[in-house]
């Protein structure tokens, strides 16, 4: 079964991102944000499209596919 990782965490510090800040960037809580990074939350494409924009990279840095 394929699951859906992330590298949200490691993008937002390298680009000085706190959680409370890139949540503020993008419209959400600061608790969203770190659900996304724990995956425990999938974000929308939506959103997923917000935060790649403003991180400054693609989705695809962000997110990612693994198979099993």
């Amino acid at each position: 079964m394929a699951e859906l990782l992330n590298a949200l965490k490691t993008h937002r510090t390298e680009k000085g991102f706190t959680q409370a800040s890139l949540a503020e960037a993008v419209g959400v809580s600061r608790k969203t944000i770190n659900t996304i990074e724990n995956r425990v939350f999938t974000p929308s494409t939506l959103l997923a499209l917000q935060i790649s924009i403003a991180l400054d990279c693609s989705v695809h840095d962000i997110f990612y596919v693994k198979d099993d």
